[in-house]
């Protein structure tokens, strides 16, 4: 089962480092540590359940789930480096 996975292992673990980024951005912002862990454990929760689900139907595109996914973390990365370096 653990082998359907592997496609995605650079997804999880720049996922999980963005995760990070994401959280502790809101932390410096000042957010309510309490409803930030919730908030992230919902959505952490929400991509686990998808991403089991849509792994088994969404196979044949792993490619392109990847490149988007990849996009997106970079994305969200410069926005926050953005953010912290020039808006502090």
């Amino acid at each position: 089962m653990l082998e359907q996975f592997l496609p995605f292992a650079g997804l999880i673990i720049f996922g999980n480092i963005e995760n990070l980024v994401l959280s502790s951005q809101g932390v410096v912002a000042g957010v309510n540590p309490l409803k930030l862990a919730i908030a992230s454990l919902i959505c952490v929760a929400s991509w686990l359940i998808i991403g089991t689900f849509g792994t088994q139907l969404l196979i044949q595109y792993v490619d392109f789930i990847d490149f988007i996914g990849g996009f997106a973390i970079f994305v969200l990365g410069l926005q926050a480096m953005y953010e912290s370096v020039f808006h502090n």
